[in-house]
């Protein structure tokens, strides 16, 4: 093996000399301090593939001294791989080996365990290594390091907070991100509105995440500014018990005709007798968004042209919430809205998933009184309260000397890639 050594003032500097000499591929054999230096000990990934190719010589089988060869198939193969012609004893004539498909050589158990301890060793070593650069970012730009333990702690995703502050000038602030965060979330402008422009909308996601409550809302604003008779409400529910009664409470609360349909060919023909109303508004029924009714709750709405507004429960985790937009989005989904905002401890998670998934919010939805529970969008509030300190510590929060662990686990490569690609 060809092992190189490195050595540079820091971790993240000999990294780079690592990859720019041997290739990402490259495996860190060792590392340590050497006096204010940093020694980094790696070899190729080429060198570590030659260790699955090392197989010990073997003699050829079947040849004992003073005795002749016995002619057996492996015998011949063996002759012919050393270049010797095998010739008959009667005849005198070359015996020619019968080819076999070649097979790739499988290596030793000893081989194999060998590379298992070798691919462990690189993945502890890595990840040692990521945690010091990490560390020696808190030290030369606390800045910074403190600013994105701050928004992983209020539920912003590591991805993109790294991205943000990797753009961050050395004089920027919190006021900075947040004005960073609002110049890129999408809200709907006035000519946007779902209220003001009409039409057809079905507000769609998982259950419990407020579609009827902010059906009702949405349908309250619309009565208060065009009238009861240029509303209309209709139910695709049929499989919750109580669904149909709870919208048909709210439609005769508001004064609003309130619809039931099974199916697309229903759906089509209810619509067609609505056609006079400013705005028709669909609550559905709710389904998991790994549950196959998703895809075929989207196909009816698309054969009725029927358009979709996302609910977003802002107190569901950050995964759940990505899965959630991944199932449901598609090309009928005009935007969103986030619901639950007065249960949500932090909102950084729900901004986030709206602002990587490129998502318009229509409006908020904070609680269960129609219609006054349901805003429009205030980013200045919104990103303010997302940073706002709890007034008693949490133990999900990240302290400074978890950091750089946590973020050496958590996509410190790929982080190490730019900078070495820049």
């Amino acid at each position: 093996m060809n092992a190189r050594k490195f050595i540079a003032v820091n971790s993240r500097e000999a990294l780079k000399m690592v990859r720019m000499e041997l290739g990402e591929d490259a495996v860190i054999l060792s590392n340590r301090k050497v006096g204010n230096n940093v020694e980094i000990v790696a070899m190729g990934g080429a060198e570590l593939s030659k260790l699955s190719e090392m197989r010990p010589s073997e003699p050829i089988s079947g040849i004992e001294k003073g005795k002749p060869p016995v002619l057996t198939q492996q015998v011949l193969n063996q002759a012919a791989a050393l270049g010797a012609k095998v010739l008959d004893a009667n005849t005198k004539r070359e015996i020619t080996p019968v080819k076999k498909e070649v097979v790739a050589a499988v290596p030793l158990p000893e081989q194999a365990g060998i590379m298992s301890e070798i691919k462990t060793m690189q993945s502890m070593m890595q990840e040692q290594l990521a945690c010091m650069a990490w560390s020696d970012m808190q030290h030369r730009d606390p800045k910074r390091s403190s600013l994105m333990r701050e928004m992983i702690n209020v539920g912003f995703s590591p991805a993109l907070s790294r991205q943000l502050l990797e753009k961050m000038p050395a004089d920027a602030d919190k006021v900075w991100v947040q004005k960073l965060l609002a110049h890129n979330i999408r809200v709907a402008k006035p000519n946007e509105d779902v209220v003001t422009r009409g039409g057809v909308y079905a507000l769609v996601g998982p259950t419990g995440v407020g579609k009827t409550t902010t059906t009702a809302k949405l349908a309250a604003r619309a009565v208060v500014r065009y009238g009861a008779d240029k509303v209309a409400l209709i139910t695709t529910d049929s499989y919750r018990i109580g669904a149909h009664e709870q919208l048909k409470i709210y439609g005769k609360i508001l004064g609003v005709a309130v619809h039931a349909v099974r199916d697309t060919e229903d759906l089509k023909l209810t619509l067609s007798g609505l056609k006079h109303k400013h705005l028709v508004l669909i609550d559905t029924m709710g389904v998991g968004q790994r549950d196959s009714r998703v895809a075929g709750q989207a196909e009816m709405f698309n054969a009725a042209g029927v358009q979709r507004l996302l609910l977003l429960n802002a107190t569901s985790a950050g995964s759940t919430l990505d899965d959630v937009v991944r199932m449901y989005h598609g090309s009928g989904v005009v935007g969103c809205i986030p619901t639950k905002l007065d249960e949500a401890v932090t909102l950084g998670t729900v901004l986030d998933v709206v602002l990587r998934h490129k998502l318009v919010m229509h409006y908020i939805a904070s609680g269960q009184r129609v219609p006054e529970d349901l805003h429009e969008v205030n980013l200045d509030y919104l990103l303010h309260r997302a940073f706002k300190v709890t007034a008693s510590p949490t133990p999900f929060a990240m302290q400074e000397l978890e950091f750089p662990a946590f973020m050496a686990g958590l996509g410190a490569a790929p982080m190490m890639r730019a900078e070495h690609a820049a």
